[in-house]
């Protein structure tokens, strides 16, 4: 048995390309004997019908066909048709069956078995297939008919069908020239095509291209990053596994649209602006990634997008820092400040000999943090917020604002894709700003607004102060990565994350705000993540 893994794939296109032409030469052959065996017999048909007509047709024979002895005369005048147009047999018979001519001179005068043709002494002119003594071939009948236009015999007219071999044999050279021109030019295409197919597989053999697919296959898996690839019709044509285990994909990705797969890739835009985006950070479900993303060029033209990507821990800590470690630092820094004051209060009291007064400013202090933690702890169910928004409270009280948390605020649950992570973010980032609009304000109390609803559709999230208020054409720009109006490097970033979580959680947010006045803004989820 031949061992074909290990040859080369030149002789392999070439082998099966001889093959392919062999066997098409074959069939081709067989349907043209064919063919050309049915004109022949067709052929040899029409021409012994025709004989038969034009012997019927001569008057000698119309005559001496029923007189005595009229075989003399038209055994030679058959014979001289029969030489003239090539039959192999013509036979003269008359309506009682005596053969008045025939090929073998000792026949004449002998009975023809009539049922063997019975149609014909019935005035019928028909071509019959038959099996004689020189081998299958054709019979033609025709009646003869006298002057008044009565029947007074049959002329039957015989000429053998060409046997295959013949027909081959006639055909041999045309054959062997076309097989060996077909075979020359098949074998010579293979091997153009074999080696095109080299060049473009850099040389190298099937076997060594599958190891070395399997190779890339298994770096490609391996790699830390996440990879994505598309096409231009927006199906996935690549994924390694960091990907869908950071994007939590479970199930077959490869040829399904990324959209269904993974809504909020940004990858499909890169198709459409044919440009690449370069570190961007942004959510895909609940992971923060740094992603570059790149258009794919086939001959100048846009074939699809590539994505590498990774899960940004260090930015979700780096955000976290910013807007709620840092927040709580804060808290703790402005909560020990306060008490750092009281403590003031209460030793001055005693040293001033004022002990029940110290006593009840202590209860009272007591009072106070006990009833804010109560409240706040009530309505709101997670420690990561109750432990913001009373540090918030200590930081207002140390900038002189009064923070005021509505009392039918709530929260049971997130909504579907948002952790406490998020919305540390977005609630610290939000109050952080309101408290920004009074770095200017020194004729008005302040105050700061907080409202925090939810019902089965959404998480409502208000904050409103009565700062200095964001000019008009500051308000379009305030969720812009980097823009911040204030001087200080770092700044602008806040926001932006604020804005990121909304859009990928299928939310939205309302700004109003009056220069001189404050600045209303609501944050809206919804409860179950939209498309």
């Amino acid at each position: 048995m031949l061992q074909l893994d290990n040859w080369p794939i030149r002789w392999k296109i070439t082998l099966l390309s001889f093959g392919i032409v062999l066997f098409s030469l074959l069939i081709g052959t067989i349907i043209l004997v064919g063919k050309i065996a049915n004109v022949k017999v067709e052929d040899v048909s029409q021409r012994s019908l025709l004989t038969a007509k034009v012997t019927a047709q001569v008057p000698e024979i119309r005559h001496e066909v029923e007189n005595p002895g009229g075989e003399t005369r038209i055994q030679p005048l058959v014979e001289q048709i029969r030489g003239i147009y090539g039959a192999d047999y013509i036979v003269v018979v008359t309506m009682k069956g005596k053969r008045m001519s025939h090929p073998i001179a000792s026949r004449v005068g002998t009975l023809f078995n009539i049922n063997e043709a019975r149609p014909a002494f019935a005035e019928h002119v028909y071509v019959d297939r038959v099996k004689g003594e020189l081998g299958n071939g054709v019979r033609a009948y025709a009646p003869i008919m006298n002057d008044e236009h009565q029947q007074v015999g049959v002329v039957m007219v015989g000429n053998t069908v060409p046997h295959l071999q013949a027909i081959l044999s006639d055909m041999g050279s045309e054959m062997m020239l076309i097989l060996s021109l077909t075979l020359c030019f098949g074998i010579w295409g293979a091997y153009l095509l074999a080696s095109h197919i080299k060049r473009q597989t850099f040389q190298l053999e099937p076997q060594e291209l599958a190891r070395t697919l399997d190779e890339r296959t298994a770096a490609f898996h391996a790699i830390h990053e996440g990879i994505i690839a598309i096409d231009e019709h927006e199906r996935i044509t690549v994924i390694n596994e960091p990907a869908k285990k950071m994007l939590k994909v479970k199930g077959e990705a490869l040829g399904r649209k990324i959209r269904e797969v993974i809504p909020d890739t940004r990858l499909p835009e890169i198709v459409t602006l044919e440009k690449p985006a370069y570190n961007e950070q942004f959510y895909i479900g609940d992971t923060l990634i740094l992603s570059n993303r790149f258009p794919i060029k086939v001959k100048g033209k846009t074939a699809g997008a590539l994505a590498i990507f990774q899960d940004k821990t260090e930015v979700t800590r780096l955000a976290e820092e910013l807007t709620g470690v840092k927040a709580f630092v804060e808290a703790l820094r402005a909560k020990n400040h306060e008490h750092s004051n009281k403590l003031h209060t209460i030793a001055g009291l005693i040293q001033l000999g004022k002990d029940q007064e110290a006593v009840r400013y202590i209860f009272q202090i007591d009072e106070e943090e006990e009833n804010l933690v109560h409240f706040v702890g009530n309505r709101i169910r997670n420690d990561s917020l109750l432990g913001l928004l009373i540090g918030k409270v200590s930081r207002a009280k140390e900038l002189d604002i009064a923070l005021h948390i509505d009392p039918y605020s709530e929260l049971h649950c997130f909504p579907n894709g948002i952790t406490h992570h998020d919305m540390v973010i977005i609630l610290g980032n939000l109050i952080e700003n309101a408290f920004d609009g009074f770095s200017e304000v020194w004729d008005r109390d302040k105050c700061v607004d907080v409202s925090i609803v939810q019902d089965e559709s959404y998480l409502t999230i208000e904050v409103e102060d009565n700062g200095i208020g964001i000019p008009d054409e500051v308000q379009a720009k305030i969720f812009t990565k980097g823009f911040s109006t204030k001087a200080e490097s770092g700044r602008g970033i806040g926001l932006y994350l604020v804005s990121s979580i909304v859009e990928r959680s299928g939310g939205d947010i309302e700004i109003e705000s009056s220069t001189g006045y404050g600045t209303w803004i609501r944050v809206k989820i919804p409860m179950e993540r939209k498309e």
